[in-house]
């Protein structure tokens, strides 16, 4: 595991505009955000969760070109080199290239989200405060299963009459005592 703290300055050099897309769903969910420099991975993930509507339930990681960013394994059990993303600012993580990275919430259901840097932006008054400025559709409920799963839910609720849409524990548990 990377140790290395990236310094933190007390003032935003720059605002990132960031467009955070749900991938794998017909219709799009994104949201477009604004973020200081400043903010480290940790806080991104907080903002992630509040724009998308996600009640942080399950754990996360960032992917940034071959870099994993996520919280410590308090057991360090991690099978891929990891960096503690509570001691990255975005700054630091994106270097001066990077304009597109992952996000990825519930290795269960894997919502992966592609989060591309839009623009870089001098902070002003208008856009100092991280902000969600624009987006599009809600998010799916957490533990529907993933985009599989959403599509199915999204299908039920259409149709309430039509079709009965089952979690995951009650589909399992039918086909296993149906048999």
């Amino acid at each position: 595991m990377v140790t290395s703290r990236t310094p933190r300055r007390a003032t935003a050099q720059r605002i990132y505009q960031l467009r955070v897309q749900l991938e794998y769903l017909e219709s799009a969910v994104w949201r477009r955000l604004w973020v200081p420099d400043t903010l480290t991975l940790d806080r991104l993930d907080g903002v992630i969760q509040t724009a998308m509507g996600w009640r942080n339930m399950h754990l996360h990681a960032f992917t940034i070109g071959d870099i994993y960013y996520a919280p410590p394994d308090p057991n360090g059990l991690q099978s891929v080199e990891t960096r503690d993303e509570r001691r990255w600012t975005l700054d630091a993580a994106l270097g001066s290239g990077t304009r597109q990275f992952f996000y990825t919430y519930d290795f269960g259901d894997d919502w992966r989200h592609r989060i591309e840097v839009e623009e870089v932006m001098e902070p002003n008054a208008r856009n100092r405060q991280t902000l969600c400025v624009a987006g599009a559709n809600a998010c799916p409920p957490e533990d529907v299963g993933g985009p599989p799963g959403c599509m199915e839910f999204l299908q039920a609720i259409a149709d309430p009459l039509g079709m009965v849409f089952k979690t995951p524990v009650a589909a399992a548990t039918e086909t296993r005592y149906s048999r």
